[in-house]
């Protein structure tokens, strides 16, 4: 189980993975973490920046740094198999180093919009896809949501700082993507503000020591504290996953059909909107949409009953 484990969050090698540890995995709310996605190539890319922090700050070694960083974060994305979320958080970065070493401002909401587009270009049935869906789903409610649930509470103890940030983004992910994770897998993990903060510390060690213990000869100095540290990574994961996912309650079963999904985004577009405007009319609208929501579960239940 281990070793099929950090060979899926290393390389995104899913084949040999029981689906009883995938299943755990998503019980516990981190199933993210298993998919090669933005997560594993920001953490990758701030790896290798580490890596190359050694070359000088002049001006020809900023543009080696930029190529090499680029070059190698394509090379892990087409190992791991060029998922749909990977591709989008490979695009985003290079277009954020490139505006970086070009010295022009950045601007998120763009560099997330023009990685859509290209995407798009390249395969439209991306759009279908459901990696495409989550991924753009979830950095967008990031974007929007996670400095405003930042500003909820001013932290000032730099060591309840991460900590703090951390949760506001799995919150702001959560907004944006549960009623899609509701249509397509019809579960929802009630633990997942638990287990995301000390998984991430796992994982974020884990990934770059992972793909050193695999690309490193045996015998190299080092190598067995290496593999020590991935064994001891790994075992930790799996032991935090499955205490998590035997929590009574840990998930609840819940889907929601096309209908149901499309009418639950629009009651959150309208709620963000009236947030905004204070118009009492978009307040209005998603009460409306609640309403219509409630009344088809409940024809549906009723038809399930035979009524």
């Amino acid at each position: 189980e281990e070793k099929s484990v950090l060979r899926t969050i290393a390389v995104g090698y899913r084949e040999a993975m029981d689906r009883d540890v995938r299943q755990r995995f998503s019980v516990a709310g981190v199933a993210h973490i298993l998919a090669v996605s933005g997560f594993h190539v920001a953490v990758v890319c701030g790896f290798l920046s580490f890596l190359l922090s050694f070359l000088p700050r002049s001006e020809p070694c900023r543009w080696v740094r930029y190529l090499l960083t680029v070059l190698l974060l394509w090379l892990f994305v087409a190992v791991t198999g060029l998922a749909a979320s990977a591709v989008r958080a490979a695009l985003m970065l290079t277009l954020f180093l490139t505006g970086g070493v070009l010295g022009r401002r950045v601007e998120r909401y763009n560099i997330l919009a023009a990685s859509a587009f290209c995407m798009l270009v390249y395969e439209p049935l991306y759009l279908f896809d459901i990696g495409f869906q989550l991924s753009y789903l979830a950095v967008l409610s990031i974007l929007y949501f996670q400095p405003r649930l930042q500003q909820l509470m001013k932290v000032r103890n730099p060591l309840l700082r991460a900590p703090w940030q951390w949760i506001t983004v799995t919150l702001a992910a959560q907004i944006g993507t549960a009623f899609l994770c509701l249509y397509y897998f019809g579960q929802f993990s009630t633990v997942f503000l638990l287990t995301n903060l000390p998984m991430t510390f796992l994982a974020t060690l884990l990934i770059p020591m992972g793909l050193a213990w695999m690309l490193l000869p045996a015998g190299c100095p080092g190598y067995e504290w290496l593999q020590a540290g991935v064994e001891g990574l790994t075992h930790g994961l799996l032991h935090l996953v499955d205490s998590f996912s035997r929590v009574p309650g840990a998930v609840f079963s819940f889907r929601f059909d096309l209908f149901t999904m499309l009418a639950a985004y629009g009651m959150l577009l309208f709620v963000l909107l009236y947030g905004r405007s204070k118009r009492p009319a978009y307040l209005f609208a998603a009460l409306a949409l609640l309403l219509i929501i409630l009344i088809v579960r409940l024809i549906g239940n009723l038809m399930l009953c035979g009524i």
